[in-house]
């Protein structure tokens, strides 16, 4: 449920009403527009009587919110949510190019895809410093070094990083160095893990697991919210289907249709989306004109060295081509 203040409500009496709600053991989330005061009443399933509520100074009505996911819901929040990120904004008018390595290799491997993608146009530089990967025994990242030398490919390129993390413990470490949690596709369900990146109040990339639905992924970012951090972006990275020409299905369906439900910005990867540097630029394509708020495109200067993805990541001057086309198409339909 939520609880419309009216506008000119006191802090007095909005004051008031939380109090009434928490007194009822329900948790309050307020979201604060130019000219009203929404409060967000969550908590278990007991029925709400919402007329005890209404019959307070300075409420205007109340609304009950059907859909599972609260506070993700537009029903809660009707404006689009923008994550700032060191002054690149996700959510508003521009579309933000995430681009950079599947993993972190070397300081030399890193610094020189930085520099080239930097230069081709895009604003946030990702790459993983620590890799789950479905075998043991392939490369998991360089760890904490790894870390530091996304630090300082940012203090080079002035791009803000993403990268993984990976479980509750290694929050703290990533969000030292990192200016957005990663949150993968396999760890989309790990909820000590979304606890641990609400409770750090840090933004959070999370990407939707490959066998996962719209609505489960929307119930994993509720987590998130859930504790007061409200700077997540949804990743659309393709679902696992029956088709076997492409790594997985790109759901070019989730962007419109999470846009529609949700206030949150949705980033489309597709790199993980296709498995093909061949198909990236279509479907990086095909992604803003449906809507997305943001590109994830591997980059790497020597694919065929690639430690990990190789097979998806994009050479330095094809990534510089996509950008090229992705800016026409956005431009044609209305955005930048």
């Amino acid at each position: 449920m939520i609880i419309v203040m009216r506008s000119g409500a006191s802090a007095g009496q909005v004051a008031h009403v939380v109090s009434r709600v928490e007194g009822m053991g329900y948790k309050v989330h307020l979201s604060q527009g130019e000219e009203r005061t929404i409060i967000g009443v969550v908590g278990d399933d007991r029925p709400i009587d919402r007329s005890q509520f209404e019959a307070l100074d300075g409420v205007e009505k109340t609304v009950p919110i059907l859909r599972p996911f609260k506070l993700a819901s537009r029903d809660f929040k009707a404006q689009d949510t923008v994550v700032s990120l060191d002054g690149v904004k996700v959510g508003g008018e521009a579309i933000v190019v995430m681009a950079g390595p599947c993993a972190v290799e070397s300081r030399s491997q890193l610094l020189e895809t930085a520099m080239a993608v930097k230069e081709a146009g895009a604003t946030v530089l990702r790459g993983g410093a620590f890799k789950p990967r479905t075998s043991p025994y392939s490369f998991q990242g360089l760890g904490e070094p790894g870390l530091e030398i996304l630090a300082e490919a940012r203090a080079l390129t002035g791009l803000p990083v993403v990268t993984e993390v990976m479980s509750p413990e290694q929050v703290p470490l990533v969000a030292r160095f990192a200016d957005v949690l990663q949150i993968g596709a396999r760890n989309m369900q790990n909820y000590a893990l979304l606890h641990a990146a609400g409770e750090s109040g840090h933004p959070v990339l999370l990407k939707r697991g490959m066998m996962s639905t719209i609505e489960e992924l929307l119930m994993s970012a509720e987590y998130i919210l859930s504790h007061g951090n409200q700077r997540i972006m949804l990743c659309e990275r393709g679902i696992r289907t029956f088709e076997k020409y492409t790594r997985n299905t790109t759901d070019i369906n989730a962007i419109p249709v999470i846009k529609q439900m949700s206030h949150l910005p949705v980033v489309l990867d597709p790199s993980h989306g296709t498995g093909k540097w061949e198909y990236v630029a279509a479907v990086a394509r095909a992604g803003v004109a449906a809507g997305c708020d943001g590109l994830l495109i591997e980059v790497h200067p020597r694919p065929d060295e690639a430690m990990s993805d190789g097979a998806q990541s994009l050479k330095p001057e094809r990534f510089a081509a996509l950008v090229a086309e992705v800016r026409k198409v956005a431009e044609a339909v209305g955005r930048h």
